[in-house]
């Protein structure tokens, strides 16, 4: 189950952060900071799993953003429980939502991160709900949003 996902520049600048277990906001702040450090610190050469603090944390750098995923075990499994998601799974996830990003905006960037976070969002929960992957096909997930995009151009041309 995905508890968390991040996009952090290289600056180690959060540019949008999604929760999919509650956690305080210290919690939440401190456990970021940590893993940002963690993620940025690691070379090229080293593998992108890293274990931390009961979290299953896969990252991947594309450009300037990195994108970090951190897995638990499921919340049915019950407390003690391993935590068997996979790795590679996770990282093609990344990869799919990289792809879908750049098929809605072009070439990602972290600027349409920040300018568009509303869509990003809308886009991330089309493709997680509730800590689960539920869509991968990159039509699926990108039809809604180009309604919203169409409904929002007749809206503008009406009041014009």
């Amino acid at each position: 189950m995905i508890s968390f996902l991040l996009m952090v520049n290289k600056q180690g600048q959060t540019r949008l952060s999604s929760y999919y277990e509650w956690m305080e906001m210290a919690e939440r702040v401190a456990l970021e900071s940590e893993i940002i450090r963690k993620c940025l610190s690691r070379s090229e050469l080293q593998c992108s799993f890293v274990e931390y603090r009961g979290f299953k944390v896969i990252y991947r750098r594309y450009a300037s953003l990195f994108f970090i995923v951190g897995t638990r075990a499921d919340v049915d499994a019950g407390e003690g429980a391993e935590n068997n998601e996979n790795e590679l799974g996770m990282l093609e996830f990344i990869h799919t939502l990289v792809e879908t990003m750049d098929k809605w905006a072009g070439s990602i960037c972290e600027l349409d991160i920040m300018y568009q976070l509303e869509q990003v969002h809308f886009l991330l929960d089309e493709m997680v709900l509730n800590g689960y992957i539920v869509e991968t096909n990159k039509g699926n997930i990108l039809r809604p949003l180009d309604l919203m995009e169409r409904e929002s151009r007749k809206d503008e041309g009406m009041f014009r």
